[in-house]
């Protein structure tokens, strides 16, 4: 079979070395998850974030037709999926990982963790940009947040190399001189969904021979005949040996990479050498690039190379431990370097990697060379040709000179100018305008219970939309003429935070916004703490007399898309905390924003992108969690659940909401909403599809008054009651559920559903309960 020269260069074996492979073309994302499942690893914690939740989503399909044993454990928070991973590869497990950008963020203080006790593991992290503000695509600035985490990071070029370090990876991190967790990281959306040549190894046996037993030689808590302490409390002189060693480690992971490339070359006839050197054996100008980057200056190296001028590109393989060595052999007669970074180090006068490569440097007294360095291609910005050929002039320039005019700066931005000042599209909306009269609240004085009356709904229609038209949601989207309908209810300004979620990224993409008032944003886990902080700011700036309203906001976070599980603990330590505002949850049964991935409030045997239906698998493996209970138990003044198929019920309940969030403290309310393109549902059925979850008692209408439940709409008292099949049967992810061969986990799910339903009537039949 033919080698692949994946990096321009052949390996150093004959071809009747190197094992039967399949050739194919995939994506970055499809070769991880093609690796980690002919390893076989023992466990995968995981959280959905775009680019690298198709890891997860790849391996879940895996799963289903039963060609991996991997245990897939979806978590809470990419906290709560490294605290997974560290768990288990304390126990002595083989242990893989996916994340990307904020995601590795909120993972990160878990990473020092399982690198200072010495526990293996393989994290792919699909490079993005960091937010704020909030971009989903590719640049490198959560990749140099990993730098000082002690892990071993590997950087992956194409598909090809993603397969293929995978592999490294695990037999990297697992060797007896290493012991320490490795990251491979690739660019997001470049390499992680571009279809590329791949060649993978057909046996499966090729792979877990290459990779080899995992070993047990190690104090992991795997056998409790066996006890041992993991993590405890050190002094300064013992912390100070102890990263010490774990230095020394990661510095002969250098060494071990290099043995096991050489080892892998023989296998699969491709070489990953510690640096990809293009052209450079005799280049007097270069360009460093890291990933993606790297491979499309190598054309214009060519191209110049045609015209006389020596030009060359390096890409590293390995960034940590940073090659200096490599660099500095590599550099020896290069007159001028450009650097070029997909990051910045605000302040730093240069990113991480500039600054390695020029204090390699100095280690040689005999280098001239000029390092110039460039921060390009943030947020996924195009890096073309042209671009690199600029990069290229920029470092002919400094060659010719023998310094760099400017050896630091942006390229590719572009500056404003105060005459083309953006300007609102939509005039911002008073709150004069969103006020009524025609919704009245009053307390009742015996039982201080709200009473409300509200007009026919036609009377409300003339009421402004809080968002305007032209935002992007889907065809037939629950979100927006529920959210519409809730703030019906709600009687003069909001400030409103969202989210990360379907609801935030389809009404604000800059410079475009589709609120008519306040709108605010931060990610899933954080934002009902951030509208606590600003309640508080707001209540404490009119206390001191620094501001003049003359009637106080109504406060609301919006949450959907699985936010109320990442951002679960937020909530509740919001709701412990009373504050002033209103945490309304559109509730979609899965994260939609990212292509449907299961989340905790996805019922039983519902199928998502992560709970794939199969032969091993039937949908998601565990009942929804009931998160206006939970909230409930937070003692809040007021619950509640609605939906816009009764409009009259959830218009009292948006009115009760904000006299209680002006009034007395925290409200939690919990809309169900239909999402037809991830539902599998006909888009005109959205309401038909939310009554019938009324009607069958999966979602039921009900509020908790301080403290006292009251269901607010009964289906059996009004003879509506239908059986849950009749609700599923509407939905192509439940269509497998009404099937004969699964009428036992129909089965299951409408005891669950019936046993909810019955403890909610016993709590509205007994208000002490």
């Amino acid at each position: 079979m033919a080698i692949l020269e994946d990096n321009k260069s052949k390996a150093n074996v004959t071809t009747d070395m190197v094992k039967e492979q399949v050739v194919t073309f995939e994506s970055g994302n499809e070769m991880a998850a093609m690796a980690a499942a002919q390893i076989n690893y023992h466990i995968m914690g995981y959280f959905p974030i775009t680019p690298s939740t198709e890891v997860a989503q790849y391996l879940d399909m895996m799963k289903a037709r039963g060609e991996h044993d991997i245990k897939l454990i979806p978590a809470d928070g990419e906290h709560g999926s490294a605290g997974i991973c560290y768990g288990a590869a304390a126990t002595g497990a083989r242990v893989f990982n996916a994340t990307s950008a904020n995601g590795l963020l909120y993972m990160i203080e878990q990473l020092p963790v399982q690198a200072g006790t010495r526990f293996p593991m393989v994290m792919n992290l699909v490079t993005r940009s960091v937010s704020g503000p909030l971009d989903i695509r590719g640049d490198h600035s959560d990749l140099y947040y990993a730098l000082n985490t002690g892990w071993v990071i590997l950087t992956a070029k194409t598909p090809q190399a993603v397969y293929d370090m995978n592999i490294m990876a695990l037999k990297i991190a697992e060797h007896s001189k290493v012991r320490l967790p490795v990251i491979v990281a690739y660019d997001g959306f470049f390499t992680s969904h571009q279809k590329r040549k791949v060649e993978f190894f057909k046996d499966r046996k090729v792979v877990q021979e290459f990779v080899g037993e995992c070993p047990t030689d190690y104090s992991f808590a795997r056998d409790p005949k066996k006890p041992v302490t993991i993590g405890a409390h050190m002094d300064g002189n013992d912390l100070m040996s102890n990263h010490f060693q774990q230095s020394e480690a990661i510095y002969r992971a250098g060494e071990v990479y290099q043995e096991v490339a050489a080892e892998y070359a023989k296998l699969s006839g491709r070489e990953y050498s510690v640096l990809d050197l293009y052209k450079m054996e005799d280049a007097d100008v270069a360009l460093f690039l890291l990933n993606s980057a790297g491979e499309s200056a190598k054309d214009v190296a060519d191209k110049l190379r045609k015209q006389g001028i020596k030009a060359g590109v390096i890409s590293p393989n390995i960034i940590r431990p940073f090659p200096a060595k490599e660099i500095r052999e590599a550099l020896k007669n290069v007159k001028a370097l450009l650097v070029g970074e997909r990051a910045d180090s605000y302040g730093a006068n240069g990113p991480n990697l500039t600054h390695e490569v020029k204090s390699a440097l100095q280690e040689d007294k005999q280098n001239q060379t000029v390092v110039l360095s460039r921060v390009f291609g943030l947020g996924g910005k195009d890096f073309y040709a042209d671009d690199a050929e600029a990069f290229f002039n920029m470092a002919i320039e400094a060659k010719d000179k023998g310094y760099a005019e400017k050896p630091f700066d942006y390229y590719g931005h572009v500056p404003g100018t105060p005459e083309k000042v953006l300007k609102p599209v939509i005039e911002p909306q008073h709150g004069d305008a969103y006020k009524t009269g025609l919704i009245q609240v009053t307390q009742d004085e015996e039982t201080h219970k709200l009473k409300v009356k509200i007009p026919p709904l036609r009377a409300l229609t003339a009421k402004p939309k809080r968002l305007a038209s032209g935002h992007g949601a889907c065809p037939g989207c629950g979100i927006f003429g529920g959210l519409e309908l809730f703030f019906k209810g709600i009687e003069g300004d909001v400030v409103v935070l969202y989210q990360t979620g379907c609801a935030y990224v389809t009404t604000t993409a800059y410079p475009y916004s589709s609120h008519k008032q306040t709108m605010i944003h931060n990610l899933f886990q954080n934002g009902a703490a951030t509208l606590s902080g600003t309640v508080e700011a707001f209540l404490e700036l009119k206390r001191r007399g620094e501001i003049e309203v003359a009637e106080d906001a109504t406060f609301v976070m919006i949450t959907g898309d699985g936010g109320m599980d990442i951002g679960m603990g937020s909530a509740i330590g919001t709701a412990l905390r009373g504050h002033h505002l209103i945490m309304l949850e559109y509730d979609n049964e899965g994260y939609m924003n990212t292509g449907s991935q299961m989340s905790y409030s996805t019922p039983l045997g519902h199928m998502t992108s992560t709970s794939s239906i199969g032969k091993t698998q039937k949908g998601k493996t565990f009942h929804h969690k009931d998160t206006a209970q939970i909230m409930a138990s937070t003692n809040i003044p007021y619950v509640f659940t609605g939906v816009e198929a009764f409009p009259q019920d959830l218009l009292k309940k948006a009115a009760k909401a904000q006299w209680y969030a002006q009034n007395v403290g925290t409200v939690y309310g919990k809309i169900l909403i239909a999402c037809p393109l991830n539902w599998k549902s006909d888009d005109r059925y959205g309401n038909v599809i939310v009554e019938a979850a009324v009607n069958s008692n999966f979602f039921p209408l009900y509020e908790v008054e301080q403290g006292e439940t009251t269901i607010t709409y009964d289906p059996e008292a009004k003879k509506k009651k239908i059986p849950v099949s009749e609700w599923l049967k509407y939905m192509g992810k439940t269509k497998h559920l009404l099937k004969e061969d699964n009428k036992h986990l129909l089965e299951e799910f409408e005891v669950e559903v019936d046993r909810r339903w019955q403890k909610l009537k016993a709590k509205h039949e007994t208000p002490l309960l």
